[in-house]
């Protein structure tokens, strides 16, 4: 007899979807046929979380700047995770670092003392510009660009922020709300007042103007938006030095400088999300807004930091980092686990000197791409970058967006062994981002396969 105070199971929902799960599956005495990896995703997974190519694969190993699908084919990965794998895959010293850390203890929050979150925290501010004393550690971009709004708005006391347009930041709330691209904007709704500001892009100027007779008025227009757009104290400007979903969007030189010296002269912190451009990935400094010549009140960081572990910092001023009004605590962020993977990569990073090679493996990409466009300029509307952040915008000769072509390329480019990503309002763009460990070779094939997967696009549009 079953005990008065326990639901007996019969006619149970949730042991009902398990045992239909349990039916589809195979073992060595049943015939009943898998559903493969993708239907077993479409099943139990959202229908926004989307998949790159039209047949999608499984990427179950990787070494450097190669990969191997389950299937066992190898790929040039020339999109690391959406530029996140930067000093490469199996990166031997964060595999032994992680192996020896969960070996001991792997979480304990930061209610304790984390000696390799410490440790991160000294080397990142030793990184940064000097006036930068102090870290916060999450879990994703996302998650660092609503913490650096939250300390913004709080040491300025005031919800007001400028985003700029076309930028993409991440998909939590807050992050959500200083995207400015509708196809990643899920929700309308803010905890923040957002203005948007004109972005540097000189192939889509929004003023029809010309570089470099414009004057940079796509810079010199955020005064209108704050005059205009803006009631009292702004707390921050977020800006992406270069936007990366956009597909590496660049702006011209004057851009950031301009638009810190605006902030300066109306008193707004400016906010530099270096998720993409951080830690060398552009080949000229540390961090893309120190590339322009511009230092920042905070910066967001991610992607690069874990090298595939989910960590992510925001890193500023003491009186800045300290605005928080109440307590607080992050109960995975800067773990033992992470902290320890990410110090071992960072080391490895500097140690090496990934910077150097990700300028001159970039130049030898921007090289081959520019001869690319000069061969296809019927279908090619610009090829645009720095470093290891290079992309080819696909277009009609009127700049009219062809996204079809992008896809087409992108599916070519699968079938020859190299992955590439797409980006851009209306994804025309492809993107190139590998490992800061990529050699010669690989760069140079890959820049053949491109070449291949473009020219024959390009014969069947004739």
């Amino acid at each position: 007899m079953a005990h008065a105070g326990l639901v007996q199971p019969m006619g149970n929902p949730r042991r009902e979807k398990v045992a239909v799960s349990l039916r589809t599956r195979v073992d060595e005495h049943d015939s009943t046929v898998v559903p493969s990896l993708l239907e077993r995703h479409r099943r139990v997974l959202p229908h926004w979380v989307d998949q790159m190519h039209e047949e999608p694969i499984s990427l179950v190993s990787g070494d450097g700047a190669m990969v191997t699908d389950a299937d066992g084919r190898e790929y040039l990965d020339f999109f690391g995770g959406i530029t996140t794998i930067i000093s490469g895959h199996n990166l031997a010293p964060m595999v032994e670092a992680v192996r020896d850390q969960i070996g001991r203890i792997a979480h304990s929050s930061t209610l304790y003392l984390i000696e390799p979150m410490v440790e991160l925290a000294e080397l990142l501010v030793s990184m940064t510009p000097d006036r930068h004393e102090k870290v916060f550690f999450v879990n994703s971009g996302s998650e660092a660009v609503d913490t650096a709004l939250m300390l913004a708005t709080n040491h300025r006391g005031s919800n007001q922020v400028i985003s700029m347009r076309q930028g993409y930041h991440g998909r939590s709330f807050g992050a959500v709300a200083v995207t400015g691209q509708r196809g990643y904007s899920a929700s309308s709704l803010s905890p923040l007042d957002v203005q948007f500001a004109s972005y540097g892009g000189c192939f889509h100027c929004p003023f029809s103007l010309s570089y470099p007779s414009c004057d940079v008025a796509c810079a010199t227009d955020l005064r209108n938006v704050i005059e205009a757009q803006t009631a009292g104290p702004i707390a921050a400007l977020i800006v992406e030095p270069i936007q990366g979903v956009n597909g590496f969007v660049t702006p011209p030189p004057e851009f950031l400088p301009t638009i810190r010296s605006i902030c300066d002269e109306y008193d707004i912190l400016l906010v530099s999300d270096e998720v993409q451009t951080g830690f060398g990935r552009t080949g000229q400094a540390m961090w893309g807004i120190e590339a322009a010549g511009v230092e920042a009140d905070l910066m967001v960081m991610a992607k690069g930091l874990g090298n595939g572990l989910p960590i992510a910092a925001v890193v500023g001023p003491a009186d800045v980092m300290d605005a928080m009004g109440a307590g607080s605590i992050s109960t995975f962020g800067g773990n033992h686990l992470v902290t320890a993977g990410a110090l071992a990569n960072l080391r490895y990073l500097i140690d090496n000197d990934l910077m150097t090679n990700a300028r001159v493996q970039g130049d030898t990409m921007a090289s081959a791409l520019t001869e690319l466009a000069g061969r296809h300029p019927e279908i090619i509307g610009e090829v645009r970058g720095v470093g290891l952040m290079q992309a080819v915008e696909f277009a009609d000769p009127d700049r009219t967006p062809r996204p079809d072509l992008a896809a087409a390329v992108q599916e070519a480019c699968k079938a020859a062994g190299l992955l590439i990503g797409k980006g851009g309002v209306h994804w025309n763009v492809s993107r190139l981002a590998p490992a800061l460990i990529v050699d010669d070779a690989q760069i140079r094939e890959a820049m053949e396969i491109l070449a291949a997967a473009v020219a024959t696009v390009a014969g069947s549009t004739r």
